[in-house]
């Protein structure tokens, strides 16, 4: 990477993704004044934000946290995303800009509360809810899926100078068989289509965490391993 940019290393700690395993990040300098600009180029070698702050996994003996993309360009969806597409064509889509919206928090809170208890972000605040989802210098945006008028889903997505980022997606947890993490998916992946852009940034994918499987699902998907991005290979083990 650019060598104009000095990065630091955190301490260990917990993983959040599996257990008995410490986990270390590294972060661009502080001091260093970020921009969209900037993350653009970032996401590009694996980062990605929380808040206002852009990180990248860093572990010595672990390498299984690998961020993934997919083609937007070449997506086709399969027979069952289609199928998730077909259920859903009552859904209506609607961009908002990203900023605090009780409607919004109200949903966050109940998923958390549903699908992560126990797991350290449920019962989230206001302060809690904006310091994560929203950033000063990112370009985001809330994308509304709504059902006769009711909020159903917000996916959180960064767009960028390539593409766009699926920063976070909470839903309403019992509607199952609608499948909104997928269709939500789908939905970043049409609107990075429509602008003529290439990629959607899905974050990390760790073999060994079922919660990240769905992510494999979606093809043409690319891993960044070695510095350069190649196709996901789910056979191999980073360790």
């Amino acid at each position: 990477m650019s060598n104009t940019i000095q990065f630091y290393q955190d301490n260990p700690h917990p993983c959040s993704y599996l257990e008995d395993q410490d986990a270390r990040n590294i972060y661009p300098d502080p001091n260093l004044e970020m921009t969209n600009q900037l993350y653009s180029h970032l996401i590009q070698h694996g980062f990605r934000r929380s808040g206002d702050i852009s990180y990248r996994p860093y572990c010595q003996d672990c390498h299984q946290c690998l961020p993934v993309r997919i083609n937007a360009k070449l997506f086709k969806a399969n027979r069952s995303q289609r199928r998730c597409l077909n259920r859903n064509k009552d859904v209506s889509i609607a961009i908002k800009p990203a900023e605090f919206n009780p409607e919004h928090y109200q949903l966050y809170c109940d998923y958390l509360m549903h699908r992560h208890s126990g797991g350290g972000m449920d019962n989230p605040t206001e302060e809690s809810y904006s310091k994560f989802l929203l950033s000063k210098w990112s370009d985001t945006r809330f994308i509304e899926l709504r059902e006769n008028n009711k909020l159903i889903a917000v996916a959180v997505t960064d767009f960028i100078s390539n593409g766009a980022s699926a920063f976070y997606t909470f839903f309403d947890p019992t509607l199952e068989k609608r499948s909104l993490g997928t269709l939500s998916i789908l939905k970043q992946i049409e609107l990075v289509q429509t602008q003529g852009l290439s990629w959607l940034y899905l974050g990390y994918w760790i073999k060994e965490c079922n919660k990240m499987n769905y992510k494999q699902h979606f093809s043409p998907i690319e891993s960044y391993v070695n510095q350069q991005w190649s196709p996901l290979d789910t056979s191999k083990n980073f360790e």
